[in-house]
């Protein structure tokens, strides 16, 4: 019986292309919708609000700094970091996430004692919560936001099989957790304590845990946000001042912010005053860049400006959800869950802050807002979503499609 004839192996020079090509398209390679949906919504909030930032910040700029560009040309600057940091995020795997992530809570919250039990800390609007090292200051709790995401992937990971035990599962979950929010909370931001709050819990909720098992921990903060808001008089005014009618006490500074906004959301109509035009960043609305740009989106841009920014964050949040839904992993579902309460809560409560439906909490509308420290650990946060969005069946694909083009051309060689 004669043996049918052995195929020659491809040429040598061949099978270095076929390899080159594969190493190309692991770095090029085609990404999922969702990933795409994410990245491009992002980018595009990021450059929508250096725009608003532009135009909300010239005035306080010139003021302050000696410079109409300053406060824009340094949150330029910011999203110049950001950007390529989440990109290079999202070529991570998850164990390298795994990895780093208890080390990275470890030095967030290391960082966050400095600025409550040290002289390091500064206080910004009554709230201790910036470390300056030298000429450098950032907020150590966006830092702990970013650590808490990895780190609630990483325990759900291992704790998969007790997340329905409130003694195994749920309660080193809320004692690690909840000791880095209470760090925070001792620099009196009530604010991004909220939203790291809800972040944990909504984080677990989204990934299967019952109900019942969260609803202790949701009392109990419920409890402690009702003690540490009555305990401090400033806040205790913005209450007061969300709380009364028409905001009569129109001397204080935190009713003067209500009305101002309300005034500059009223003041753009349906079509706005125009893209730099609006008056109440000439010093008659605090925060005019960062709490309370929304309003300066409203004013210039009016309703139809301030509908489109909403249907971004509509549009940010569907992508989440996708992720979410596609999510194979313990670590991609928790991830993607935290970042997206995260992200999609705070801007809710911001906008919510300026319709007048929460009382003032200093918190900025993510990836819009004016400053750096929030917009670089958002964005890299989002760059970890990323990382577990991307297509892991796209590399084979192009990998197979490589050398079924190259085993076709040896074919066609060998018949000729």
């Amino acid at each position: 019986m004669a043996t049918p004839p052995r195929t020659p192996p491809a040429p040598e020079s061949e099978r270095r292309g076929v390899a080159a090509r594969i190493r190309l398209g692991r770095v090029f390679r085609v990404e999922s919708k969702d990933y795409v949906l994410l990245l491009s919504t992002t980018v595009f909030l990021v450059l929508f609000g250096l725009v608003m930032v532009l135009s909300s910040s010239t005035v306080e700029s010139r003021l302050e700094d000696g410079d109409f560009f300053f406060q824009a040309a340094r949150q330029g600057m910011f999203a110049v970091i950001g950007l390529p940091l989440m990109l290079i995020a999202s070529r991570f795997p998850e164990r390298f996430w795994l990895r780093i992530a208890w080390p990275l809570l470890i030095v967030s919250c290391a960082l966050q004692l400095l600025v409550v039990a040290t002289p390091l800390g500064i206080e910004v609007g009554g709230n201790t919560n910036w470390l300056a090292v030298g000429p450098v200051q950032f907020q150590p709790s966006e830092l702990i936001k970013v650590a808490l995401v990895l780190w609630l992937g990483l325990i759900v990971t291992k704790k998969q099989a007790y997340l329905g035990d409130f003694r195994k599962g749920i309660i080193p979950i809320l004692l690690v957790g909840g000791g880095s929010i209470g760090l925070v909370l001792l620099g009196g931001d009530l604010g991004t304590v909220m939203i790291m709050g809800a972040m944990l819990l909504g984080a677990l909720f989204l990934v299967g845990v019952r109900f019942r098992l969260l609803l202790p921990p949701v009392l109990l903060s419920a409890a402690v946000f009702v003690i540490v808001a009555v305990s401090s008089d400033s806040r205790m005014r913005r209450i007061s001042a969300f709380l009364e009618e028409n905001c009569a006490q129109g001397d204080s500074d935190d009713c003067w912010q209500i009305q101002h906004g309300r005034f500059a959301l009223a003041n753009g109509g349906v079509f706005g005053v125009g893209l730099g035009n609006s008056t109440a960043k000439w010093s008659w609305l605090p925060a005019a860049d960062n709490d309370f740009i929304f309003a300066i989106i409203g004013e210039e841009l009016g309703l139809i400006g301030a509908v489109i920014v909403i249907a971004l964050f509509v549009l940010l949040a569907v992508a989440f959800a996708r992720v979410l839904r596609s999510a194979q992993t313990p670590f991609a579902k928790t991830v993607t869950a935290s970042v997206m309460v995260w992200v999609i809560g705070q801007a809710c409560v911001n906008i919510g802050v300026v319709l007048g439906v929460f009382p003032v909490l200093g918190v900025p509308l993510p990836l819009v807002s004016a400053g750096g420290t929030a917009l670089v650990t958002t964005l890299f946060a989002i760059g970890v979503v990323l990382s577990v969005a991307r297509d892991p069946e796209a590399t084979a694909r192009a990998a197979a499609r490589a050398t079924a083009r190259v085993a076709a051309r040896a074919a066609a060689g060998r018949t000729r």
